[in-house]
Protein backbone atom coordinates (compact mmCIF):
# COMPACT_ATOMS: atom_id res chain seq x y z
CA UNK A 1 0.00 0.00 0.00
CA UNK A 2 1.61 3.11 -0.72
CA UNK A 3 2.16 5.21 2.27
CA UNK A 4 0.08 8.34 3.15
CA UNK A 5 0.62 11.30 1.35
CA UNK A 6 -1.77 14.53 2.27
CA UNK A 7 -1.77 16.23 -1.05
CA UNK A 8 -1.61 12.94 -3.37
CA UNK A 9 -4.79 12.11 -0.87
CA UNK A 10 -6.71 15.31 -1.80
CA UNK A 11 -6.18 15.24 -5.37
CA UNK A 12 -7.58 11.75 -5.45
CA UNK A 13 -10.77 12.98 -3.39
CA UNK A 14 -10.94 15.36 -6.38
CA UNK A 15 -10.40 12.38 -9.13
CA UNK A 16 -13.19 10.23 -7.59
CA UNK A 17 -15.54 13.26 -7.05
CA UNK A 18 -15.52 14.02 -10.68
CA UNK A 19 -15.35 9.96 -11.65
CA UNK A 20 -18.48 9.56 -9.05
CA UNK A 21 -20.46 12.02 -11.05
CA UNK A 22 -19.77 11.04 -14.50
CA UNK A 23 -20.90 7.54 -13.56
CA UNK A 24 -24.06 9.00 -12.58
CA UNK A 25 -24.41 11.05 -15.83
CA UNK A 26 -24.22 8.09 -17.67
CA UNK A 27 -25.84 5.44 -15.56
CA UNK A 28 -28.91 8.61 -15.88
CA UNK A 29 -28.80 7.94 -19.05
CA UNK A 30 -28.64 4.16 -19.89
CA UNK A 31 -31.84 4.22 -17.10
CA UNK A 32 -34.14 6.29 -19.40
CA UNK A 33 -33.41 4.51 -22.37
CA UNK A 34 -34.31 1.21 -20.13
CA UNK A 35 -37.65 3.15 -19.28
CA UNK A 36 -38.06 3.89 -22.79
CA UNK A 37 -37.62 0.26 -23.60
CA UNK A 38 -40.12 -0.82 -20.85
CA UNK A 39 -42.71 0.97 -21.94
CA UNK A 40 -42.69 -0.22 -25.83
CA UNK A 41 -42.63 -3.91 -24.04
CA UNK A 42 -45.83 -2.51 -21.95
CA UNK A 43 -47.71 -0.84 -24.93
CA UNK A 44 -47.43 -4.42 -26.74
CA UNK A 45 -48.73 -6.55 -23.83
CA UNK A 46 -45.09 -8.35 -23.00
CA UNK A 47 -45.81 -7.21 -19.01
CA UNK A 48 -43.08 -10.61 -17.68
CA UNK A 49 -40.49 -9.42 -19.35
CA UNK A 50 -41.03 -5.38 -18.91
CA UNK A 51 -41.09 -6.85 -15.25
CA UNK A 52 -37.99 -8.23 -15.59
CA UNK A 53 -36.31 -5.03 -17.19
CA UNK A 54 -37.71 -3.36 -14.51
CA UNK A 55 -36.00 -5.33 -11.97
CA UNK A 56 -33.08 -4.66 -13.11
CA UNK A 57 -33.88 -0.80 -13.34
CA UNK A 58 -34.47 -0.72 -9.74
CA UNK A 59 -31.27 -2.06 -8.97
CA UNK A 60 -29.27 0.57 -11.26
CA UNK A 61 -31.61 2.92 -9.51
CA UNK A 62 -30.23 2.00 -5.98
CA UNK A 63 -26.78 1.68 -7.18
CA UNK A 64 -26.69 5.31 -8.55
CA UNK A 65 -27.72 6.45 -4.80
CA UNK A 66 -24.98 4.60 -3.53
CA UNK A 67 -22.94 6.58 -5.73
CA UNK A 68 -24.23 9.83 -4.95
CA UNK A 69 -23.50 9.14 -1.07
CA UNK A 70 -20.39 7.78 -2.00
CA UNK A 71 -20.02 11.07 -3.57
CA UNK A 72 -20.84 13.43 -1.05
CA UNK A 73 -18.96 11.11 1.61
CA UNK A 74 -15.52 12.27 -0.63
CA UNK A 75 -16.64 15.71 -0.52
CA UNK A 76 -17.37 16.01 3.37
CA UNK A 77 -13.45 14.48 3.39
CA UNK A 78 -12.42 17.56 0.85
CA UNK A 79 -14.33 19.73 3.09
CA UNK A 80 -12.82 18.77 6.50
CA UNK A 81 -9.25 17.41 4.89
CA UNK A 82 -8.14 18.95 7.85
CA UNK A 83 -9.22 16.53 10.35
CA UNK A 84 -8.86 13.63 8.02
CA UNK A 85 -5.13 14.56 7.86
CA UNK A 86 -4.43 14.56 11.72
CA UNK A 87 -1.51 12.04 12.74
CA UNK A 88 -3.44 9.46 14.74
CA UNK A 89 -4.70 5.87 14.03
CA UNK A 90 -8.16 6.72 14.92
CA UNK A 91 -10.07 8.98 12.71
CA UNK A 92 -11.48 12.27 14.02
CA UNK A 93 -15.62 11.47 14.89
CA UNK A 94 -15.85 14.25 12.19
CA UNK A 95 -15.11 12.08 9.27
CA UNK A 96 -15.38 8.53 10.74
CA UNK A 97 -18.71 8.19 8.94
CA UNK A 98 -17.33 8.89 5.75
CA UNK A 99 -14.11 7.24 5.61
CA UNK A 100 -15.85 3.71 7.34
CA UNK A 101 -18.64 4.48 3.63
CA UNK A 102 -16.06 4.31 1.37
CA UNK A 103 -13.21 1.44 2.81
CA UNK A 104 -16.80 -0.24 2.76
CA UNK A 105 -18.45 0.01 -0.02
CA UNK A 106 -16.21 1.25 -2.44
CA UNK A 107 -15.41 -2.49 -3.62
CA UNK A 108 -19.36 -2.70 -4.70
CA UNK A 109 -18.21 -0.05 -7.83
CA UNK A 110 -16.22 -0.19 -10.66
CA UNK A 111 -14.59 3.12 -10.21
CA UNK A 112 -10.66 2.80 -10.33
CA UNK A 113 -10.05 6.13 -8.47
CA UNK A 114 -12.39 5.69 -5.49
CA UNK A 115 -10.24 2.11 -5.28
CA UNK A 116 -7.08 3.85 -4.82
CA UNK A 117 -8.82 6.22 -2.33
CA UNK A 118 -9.88 3.33 -0.75
CA UNK A 119 -6.23 1.91 -0.07
CA UNK A 120 -5.01 4.88 0.85
CA UNK A 121 -7.02 5.21 3.65
CA UNK A 122 -6.60 1.39 4.44
CA UNK A 123 -2.89 2.42 5.17
CA UNK A 124 -3.20 5.12 6.57
CA UNK A 125 -5.34 4.08 9.85
CA UNK A 126 -4.22 0.44 9.93
CA UNK A 127 -5.01 -3.33 9.13
CA UNK A 128 -7.26 -3.90 12.50
CA UNK A 129 -9.63 -0.95 12.06
CA UNK A 130 -9.69 -1.47 7.82
CA UNK A 131 -10.70 -4.72 9.04
CA UNK A 132 -13.38 -4.25 11.45
CA UNK A 133 -14.56 -1.79 9.19
CA UNK A 134 -15.44 -3.91 5.84
CA UNK A 135 -16.63 -6.13 8.51
CA UNK A 136 -18.78 -3.18 9.91
CA UNK A 137 -18.29 -5.04 12.93
CA UNK A 138 -19.31 -1.53 15.42
CA UNK A 139 -22.04 -0.55 13.27
CA UNK A 140 -19.41 2.45 12.05
CA UNK A 141 -20.91 2.15 7.94
CA UNK A 142 -23.91 4.29 7.20
CA UNK A 143 -27.36 2.73 7.26
CA UNK A 144 -27.98 4.22 4.15
CA UNK A 145 -24.80 2.78 2.48
CA UNK A 146 -25.57 -1.08 3.99
CA UNK A 147 -29.02 -0.37 2.78
CA UNK A 148 -28.21 0.33 -0.90
CA UNK A 149 -25.73 -2.95 -1.07
CA UNK A 150 -28.26 -4.95 0.08
CA UNK A 151 -28.96 -7.87 -2.57
CA UNK A 152 -33.02 -8.73 -1.50
CA UNK A 153 -35.10 -8.47 -5.16
CA UNK A 154 -37.49 -5.84 -4.93
CA UNK A 155 -41.13 -6.35 -3.91
CA UNK A 156 -43.58 -6.97 -6.11
CA UNK A 157 -45.60 -3.69 -5.38
CA UNK A 158 -42.10 -1.80 -6.09
CA UNK A 159 -41.80 -3.72 -9.40
CA UNK A 160 -45.82 -2.79 -10.25
CA UNK A 161 -45.57 0.68 -8.73
CA UNK A 162 -42.67 1.63 -11.54
CA UNK A 163 -44.30 -0.06 -14.13
CA UNK A 164 -47.08 2.44 -13.56
CA UNK A 165 -45.25 5.38 -13.65
CA UNK A 166 -43.06 4.26 -16.87
CA UNK A 167 -46.40 3.55 -18.42
CA UNK A 168 -48.18 7.18 -17.43
CA UNK A 169 -44.93 9.18 -18.27
CA UNK A 170 -44.92 7.68 -21.85
CA UNK A 171 -48.82 7.68 -21.91
CA UNK A 172 -49.14 3.63 -22.15
CA UNK A 173 -52.90 2.61 -20.91
CA UNK A 174 -51.84 0.54 -18.00
CA UNK A 175 -52.58 -0.29 -14.55
CA UNK A 176 -51.73 -2.14 -11.86
CA UNK A 177 -53.40 -5.68 -11.44
CA UNK A 178 -54.34 -5.07 -8.19
CA UNK A 179 -56.14 -1.58 -8.89
CA UNK A 180 -58.42 -3.26 -11.71
CA UNK A 181 -60.04 -6.14 -9.92
CA UNK A 182 -61.81 -6.67 -6.37
CA UNK A 183 -64.75 -4.54 -5.56
CA UNK A 184 -65.60 -1.13 -3.42
CA UNK A 185 -65.96 -3.13 0.02
CA UNK A 186 -70.01 -3.55 -1.31
CA UNK A 187 -70.21 -7.28 -1.60
CA UNK A 188 -69.99 -7.35 -5.06
CA UNK A 189 -73.18 -5.60 -5.49
CA UNK A 190 -73.55 -2.48 -7.31
CA UNK A 191 -73.32 0.56 -5.57
CA UNK A 192 -76.56 2.86 -5.40
CA UNK A 193 -75.50 6.26 -6.99
CA UNK A 194 -76.76 9.95 -5.78
CA UNK A 195 -79.40 10.37 -8.22
CA UNK A 196 -80.61 6.98 -7.54
CA UNK A 197 -81.18 7.95 -4.07
CA UNK A 198 -82.49 11.33 -4.77
CA UNK A 199 -84.98 9.48 -6.52
CA UNK A 200 -86.53 7.54 -4.37
CA UNK A 201 -88.36 9.63 -2.44
CA UNK A 202 -90.02 10.71 -5.98
CA UNK A 203 -91.50 7.70 -6.55
CA UNK A 204 -92.47 7.12 -3.08
CA UNK A 205 -94.55 9.83 -2.89
CA UNK A 206 -95.68 9.11 -6.51
CA UNK A 207 -97.14 6.08 -5.80
CA UNK A 208 -98.76 7.14 -2.26
CA UNK A 209 -100.60 10.03 -4.60
CA UNK A 210 -101.40 7.24 -6.99
CA UNK A 211 -102.76 5.18 -4.10
CA UNK A 212 -104.47 7.75 -2.41
CA UNK A 213 -106.51 8.87 -5.72
CA UNK A 214 -107.75 5.65 -6.14
CA UNK A 215 -109.09 4.78 -3.12
CA UNK A 216 -110.70 8.32 -3.02
CA UNK A 217 -112.24 7.50 -6.20
CA UNK A 218 -113.55 4.05 -5.27
CA UNK A 219 -114.84 5.50 -1.72
CA UNK A 220 -116.90 7.48 -4.48
CA UNK A 221 -118.24 5.11 -6.41
CA UNK A 222 -119.13 2.57 -4.12
CA UNK A 223 -120.60 5.35 -1.10
CA UNK A 224 -117.93 4.08 1.66
CA UNK A 225 -115.27 6.21 3.13
CA UNK A 226 -112.48 7.51 1.87
CA UNK A 227 -109.73 5.18 2.93
CA UNK A 228 -107.23 7.17 5.84
CA UNK A 229 -103.72 8.09 5.55
CA UNK A 230 -103.98 9.77 1.70
CA UNK A 231 -102.22 12.69 0.47
CA UNK A 232 -104.54 15.79 1.74
CA UNK A 233 -102.22 18.00 -0.40
CA UNK A 234 -99.54 18.55 -2.88
CA UNK A 235 -97.47 21.40 -4.64
CA UNK A 236 -100.41 22.43 -6.52
CA UNK A 237 -102.87 22.53 -4.02
CA UNK A 238 -105.52 19.96 -2.51
CA UNK A 239 -105.54 16.89 -3.94
CA UNK A 240 -108.89 16.15 -5.82
CA UNK A 241 -110.46 12.61 -6.63
CA UNK A 242 -111.34 12.10 -10.60
CA UNK A 243 -114.34 13.37 -11.37
CA UNK A 244 -117.16 10.45 -12.44
CA UNK A 245 -118.17 10.74 -15.65
CA UNK A 246 -122.28 11.38 -15.92
CA UNK A 247 -125.16 11.28 -18.17
CA UNK A 248 -124.97 14.81 -18.84
CA UNK A 249 -121.56 16.53 -18.61
CA UNK A 250 -121.47 20.35 -17.79
CA UNK A 251 -121.33 22.68 -20.99
CA UNK A 252 -117.98 24.25 -21.11
CA UNK A 253 -117.96 28.16 -21.47
CA UNK A 254 -115.46 30.08 -23.53
CA UNK A 255 -114.50 31.81 -20.69
CA UNK A 256 -114.12 28.66 -18.22
CA UNK A 257 -110.89 28.19 -16.87
CA UNK A 258 -108.70 25.13 -18.20
CA UNK A 259 -109.19 21.68 -16.65
CA UNK A 260 -106.75 21.16 -13.43
CA UNK A 261 -104.01 18.71 -14.20
CA UNK A 262 -104.32 15.50 -12.42
CA UNK A 263 -101.89 15.16 -9.64
CA UNK A 264 -100.05 11.87 -10.99
CA UNK A 265 -99.19 13.03 -14.33
CA UNK A 266 -98.10 16.30 -12.82
CA UNK A 267 -95.56 13.95 -10.29
CA UNK A 268 -94.69 11.62 -13.05
CA UNK A 269 -93.68 14.48 -15.19
CA UNK A 270 -91.31 16.05 -12.70
CA UNK A 271 -89.99 12.61 -11.73
CA UNK A 272 -89.30 12.35 -15.81
CA UNK A 273 -87.40 15.66 -15.67
CA UNK A 274 -85.37 14.80 -13.15
CA UNK A 275 -84.42 11.24 -15.01
CA UNK A 276 -83.36 13.94 -17.86
CA UNK A 277 -80.77 15.40 -15.50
Amino acid sequence: MPPWNAPKAKVQLRLSVQRLRTLQQKKEAQAKATRRDIATLIERGKIETARVKVESLINEDIHVELLELLELYCELLLARFGLLDQNTREPDPGVRESICSIIHAAPRTELKELHILRDILMHKFGRDFSLAVMENTDGCVSDRVTRKLGIAPPSSELVDAYLAEIAKAYSVQWAPPSSSDGDDGQGGGVKESDSDAEKKPILVEAAAVQKGIASDATSKVSGSPPIEGGPQKTKDGPAKPPQIATAKPPKASPASPEPIEDDFEALAKRFAALKKR
